[in-house]
């Protein structure tokens, strides 16, 4: 690769780092061709952005962006796959899934909103992760429940009180 070629690639990672929310490092070594076509197939379907990049170019890439990579700086060594959706746990789910049949992908990392996961125990944790759409429907709901008691105690309270007074007119 010559410098320029170098250079662009760190720039379209560094712009794909910047904007991305969830990011994780897999180790995808090892597999057949047709099985990483098939991962690679299965992460299209879903939305993933799979990469497979050079370590150098992507700490480069990780220092430029300043959103706190710091911490998966030590798992940058050997084949380094990046998976970047803007769902928090579909590359955790997809791993997960992938892994029944196959040893591999092995998660190195992941950065999530800031925060950092540093190794292949934390899919199980990641994958219970909720994406934002979620926690906002779980709010909602929370909210909601009070309301709707307080709605169905007042309509069979009414529905209660006419029964009782009708019972009382026929009589």
């Amino acid at each position: 690769m010559t410098r320029e070629e170098k250079a662009a690639v760190i720039d379209g990672l560094t712009e794909k780092l910047a904007s991305a929310q969830y990011v994780y490092l897999a180790d995808s070594s090892g597999l057949s061709v047709d099985t990483v076509n098939k991962l690679r197939r299965l992460c299209f379907q879903r939305g993933v952005e799979f990469t497979v990049v050079k370590n150098t170019l992507l700490r480069k890439a990780m220092e430029r962006t300043e959103k706190g990579f710091d911490g998966l700086y030590d798992q940058l060594h050997g084949p380094t796959a990046v998976m970047i959706h803007e769902v928090g746990n579909v590359p955790a789910k997809l791993i997960k899934e992938f892994r029944k049949e196959n040893p591999k992908p092995i998660l190195k990392g992941a950065f999530i909103d800031s925060a950092i996961y540093v190794g292949d125990d934390q899919v199980d944790t990641l994958v219970k992760l909720k994406s934002k759409a979620e926690l906002i429907g779980d709010i909602i709901f929370t909210l909601q429940s009070p309301a709707r008691n307080v709605i169905s105690a007042l309509q069979s309270g009414g529905n209660t009180l006419a029964g009782i007074v009708k019972t009382l007119e026929s009589r």
